[in-house]
């Protein structure tokens, strides 16, 4: 895997790069993902906030969209794409959450890991990842697919 991956908007506006391997990619069918990136689910790739040489805060909007605000969601000040989270739970480390398309480096997004939020699903989607449905048990799946992700890279430094 190459060391740089920029990322950027589709109007290219909002770029930024990132310098270290993914912890995670999941899919996200969340009423919320669906409203931030205009699509019937979230594609995303987390990273750790180490790796991620971040945009310029002129080029984002942030937006809490539930409380409490552990996840800011920062749309593209231009063009309104969903392009850069903040997940900012207590006593873990903060990660940020890419969505997977603006990744321009393919090498950067693994392959998916889950199905998140699944009652929520616009359509069915026909793979063998685990789909987990509603709030408790889609947020354990993922909560424990990211930890695990942390420590095995934590392991890895």
């Amino acid at each position: 895997m190459a060391n740089l991956s920029n990322c950027q908007c589709s109007c290219g506006e909002t770029r930024f790069s990132i310098v270290g391997p993914p912890l995670l990619r999941a899919y996200c069918h969340c009423n919320i993902c669906q409203s931030f990136n205009q699509a019937p689910f979230a594609d995303i790739t987390l990273f750790h906030t180490k790796n991620v040489i971040k945009p310029a805060d002129n080029h984002i909007q942030f937006k809490s969209h539930k409380f409490p605000p552990v996840l800011k969601r920062g749309h593209c000040s231009h063009c309104g794409d969903g392009a850069i989270e903040y997940l900012n739970v207590p006593v873990m480390p903060e990660v940020v959450i890419v969505p997977s398309a603006m990744i321009q480096d393919k090498a950067f997004t693994p392959k998916p890991c889950l199905h998140m939020f699944y009652d929520k699903r616009v359509n069915d989607i026909q793979d063998s990842l685990p789909k987990h449905s509603g709030y408790l048990k889609s947020e354990l799946a993922f909560g424990q697919k990211v930890l695990m992700a942390l420590l095995s890279k934590n392991k890895k430094a």
